[in-house]
């Protein structure tokens, strides 16, 4: 499945919950703190739809944050194994892929991703959301930003942070980045 129609699972699946929930756009739009407009877009698959507003979503309304992004229900409650390669992926948008590695652990507190940052020419894209978000750098080179910060980690550079704060990535050197995210 391409980038493209990943992402236009994700907005039907958005759209699902909202009609599951009997939200008007605008109202669950309020409730994530967007503007409808911005909503709407996501709901229509018109704009890339950040991981933070999907994490809200899911935190907001109790939901698996996997279940908006890959349609299926974590079932594990005492372990949950990942081979390497093999957890559930996300390819979202041109920029970012992501790669759940605890895809079927119900319940869980924190959520742990490979992260890959596809180079490009466009600034960074700041977002934000709830929770905190640690980083770790295993290939390539990073540029993040948290607010006015802007900082540059090598391979095995962390970094933690408030991803309360606005936020993004680029990757340098014009090759991907991977890395670790574990986001609360």
């Amino acid at each position: 499945m391409t980038k493209t129609e990943q992402m236009a699972q994700v907005a039907i699946r958005l759209k699902g919950l909202r009609d599951a929930l009997d939200l008007t756009t605008k109202e669950l739009a309020e409730t994530i703190n967007v503007s409808e407009d911005t909503y709407i877009s996501y709901e229509n698959g018109e704009t890339d739809i950040p991981l933070s507003f999907l994490n809200e979503v899911a935190r907001k309304f109790n939901i698996e944050l996997h279940a908006l992004l890959f349609n299926e229900d974590p079932k594990m409650s005492s372990y949950f194994v990942t081979r390497a390669g093999k957890g559930a992926k996300a390819e979202r948008t041109a920029a970012y892929s992501y790669q759940s590695l605890a895809a079927g652990f119900k319940n869980r507190i924190f959520d742990p991703l490979v992260v890959t940052v596809e180079p490009n020419d466009a600034p960074i894209t700041l977002n934000s959301h709830e929770g905190q978000e640690w980083d770790c750098v295993i290939e390539g080179r990073l540029q993040i930003q948290i607010g006015e910060k802007v900082l540059t980690l090598e391979q095995g550079d962390s970094i933690m942070y408030d991803s309360k704060r606005p936020h993004g990535m680029k990757a340098l050197d014009g090759k991907p980045v991977k890395f670790i995210a574990i986001i609360s």
